[in-house]
């Protein structure tokens, strides 16, 4: 079915291949070009999500007369805790199919159907950013928040609710300080920490040295410190004209210093330094605390309809901390020594998707 048209296609009909190494270049010039896409849909994902992670990846992608017309990559995870999936993409909030005419679309829709059906995967999942599947089930979990932001730091300082702004003031009135261009290592301490006191399972060290070494100029680490002391980092992606903070947290202290806020403000007027003119806030899950924080920054919320088609799962999976069946998976991971979460998080995390 890939990687060859029908023989009774005409020659104006697309093709769906599989992405080849010699490939990379024409992808990413597609994905450069599409306004649909995202940083999630840059080839390079391929060989992390291979290498770094162990999951067999499908890049598939549509082409008509030597061009490319659309793309779709995909990701099988096969996980005894967490089932066997193709997710487009895993451990990316956006995915899906981004395509330059509705035939491309189609026929990678139908592509992706058949390889779900061929793996025989619990089901198929596409991270769209917009409704493209109104007949197949919808997780109505997730919501992103974006937002433009001006060249003038005054007035996006102005354009941060009162109270929000002065937790921003706060951070700057207590001395904190912003450093760009930070290391793996003065990032990963800091976020490991984080996220398990939030009770989630982090990524192994090299995972995030693979993506700095793979993106370059494009992923850009902020540590805040404090007196001399880390108390907050964040790694940012940039695409095109667009800045998403993605792995970020605070050590326990940080709260009381405002290092979250003053963080990603710190990542706001780096930003606009560097020329970007949209603010993506990342996703979050319905009423939680990062969506009321996100909230309280200004940011309208925008719903995630991610889609999907399932082969052998009769409901749409719920692998989130909202589960309650991981409840008491996550306030025995919160008790974790640090060195021991840093241990057996890459594990668990890489097959969470």
């Amino acid at each position: 079915m890939l990687d060859h048209a029908d023989a009774g296609r005409s020659a104006d009909t697309c093709a769906i291949k599989r992405l080849e190494g010699r490939d990379h270049a024409r992808w990413d010039a597609f994905v450069n070009d599409a306004p649909q896409a995202t940083f999630f849909h840059r080839a390079a994902w391929r060989d992390i999500i291979e290498q770094e992670l162990g999951h067999r990846c499908h890049y598939l992608y549509a082409e008509r007369n030597g061009v490319i017309t659309g793309v779709l990559p995909l990701a099988e995870i096969r996980s005894r805790l967490f089932g066997h999936s193709l997710i487009s993409t895993p451990l990316c909030v956006y995915g899906g199919i981004v395509a330059g005419d509705a035939d491309s679309e189609k026929r990678l829709t139908e592509a992706a159907s058949a390889l779900a059906e061929e793996l025989r995967v619990d089901y198929l999942e596409l991270r769209d950013r917009e409704l493209r599947h109104a007949d197949w089930p919808v997780k109505e979990l997730y919501v992103s928040f974006r937002k433009t932001i001006d060249p003038d730091h005054e007035k996006n300082l102005k354009a941060i609710p009162r109270k929000q702004r002065a937790m921003v003031r706060k951070g700057i009135a207590l001395g904190l300080e912003a450093k760009h261009r930070g290391t793996v290592d003065d990032f990963y301490w800091i976020y490991a920490e984080s996220v398990r006191n939030l009770g989630t399972p982090v990524l192994s060290r090299k995972y995030y040295r693979r993506l700095q070494q793979t993106f370059g100029e494009n992923c850009e680490i902020t540590i805040v410190t404090h007196q001399g002391q880390p108390v907050a980092a964040v790694m940012s992606l940039y695409f095109r004209d667009e800045v998403h903070p993605y792995y970020g947290g605070s050590v326990a202290r940080g709260r009381e210093l405002a290092a979250n806020d003053f963080m990603y403000w710190s990542v706001m007027q780096r930003a606009v330094e560097r020329g970007a003119r949209l603010f993506d806030f990342g996703r979050s899950k319905l009423d939680t605390g990062s969506y009321h924080f996100k909230k309280h920054w200004g940011f309208e919320p925008q719903p995630l309809p991610y889609a999907y088609h399932l082969v052998r799962a009769e409901a749409v999976p719920n692998l989130s901390p909202t589960n309650s069946k991981y409840r008491l998976f996550i306030k025995a991971w919160q008790r974790l020594p640090l060195p021991v979460s840093r241990a057996l998080g890459p594990w668990l995390a890489k097959d969470l998707g």
